[in-house]
């Protein structure tokens, strides 16, 4: 279980390490931004892979249930895309300010996009813990933990431009990283609660960390002319992950 804690704080820690970088950068190239998180995309698609939908198959005779659990994880996060709620007293400002500030409501979806899929990344990252046996998996939590830092610094910039309070903006990223303490303790919980559960439980982490990658970051690194570099990126990444699974 202290594996467990280790990998929650971890998440968290990084997303508000990437904010507080994101406060002292305020605005990274995108350039820069779109080779990051390529690489970090890359990492993504190792880690669900190798980390969770390849054991999810070693645990099971019965594959069509880890497919099943690969396109629900990725319809849970579809969904939630869809159901987003209102956010607007999140920020602090007046409901009027927003009907006007076409700006702000933008900034406040892509938040939201962000904020989304922290809690299945943290699901991911809790029921690989689950897999470990007597030798912890950190592949998972070490990917998303990555790919944390520069998603907390890219929320600081736009949320500030558009008014928000800096004690707001910081308290905004918090809450983020929290949510991801709850993934890894509701992943945890409900892999550790039937082994028979695993599986699906392993291919639905890995379908939100590829919804995630495919829907999001990879969009992100090929819309502003950089799409080359981002792609070599990925492919470092990618192997990066590989070679530390092969290493540890």
């Amino acid at each position: 279980m202290t594996e467990v804690w280790i990998s929650a704080a971890g998440l968290c820690g990084s997303t508000i390490i990437g904010s507080i970088l994101g406060f002292l950068i305020k605005e990274l190239p995108h350039k820069w931004n779109d080779t990051v998180l390529g690489y970090c995309a890359g990492i993504m698609l190792a880690a669900s892979t190798v980390g969770l939908i390849l054991p999810a198959f070693e645990l099971t005779s019965q594959w069509g249930w880890v497919v099943l659990g690969v396109m629900a994880g990725a319809l849970f996060l579809n969904v939630l895309d869809l159901v987003t709620p209102h956010l607007h007293s999140i920020t602090g400002l007046d409901p009027e300010e927003h009907k006007a500030n076409a700006t702000l409501n933008h900034v406040l979806l892509f938040v939201m996009a962000i904020a989304l899929h922290k809690l299945p990344e943290g699901m991911a990252a809790g029921v690989s813990m689950c897999n470990a046996g007597d030798q912890t998996d950190w592949s998972v939590s070490f990917g998303i933990a990555l790919q944390n830092i520069p998603e907390g610094m890219v929320i600081i910039a736009p949320l500030l431009v558009a008014g928000v309070s800096t004690l707001r903006t910081f308290l905004i990223s918090i809450a983020i990283g929290v949510l991801e303490i709850v993934g890894v303790l509701l992943g945890y919980g409900l892999g550790t609660a039937s082994e028979a559960f695993l599986p699906i439980m392993l291919g639905f982490a890995g379908g939100a960390m590829l919804y995630v990658t495919s829907d999001e970051m990879i969009p992100e690194t090929h819309a502003h002319g950089y799409q080359k570099q981002a792609t070599y990126a990925l492919l470092l990444g990618f192997m990066t992950l590989l070679i530390l699974e092969r290493s540890f």
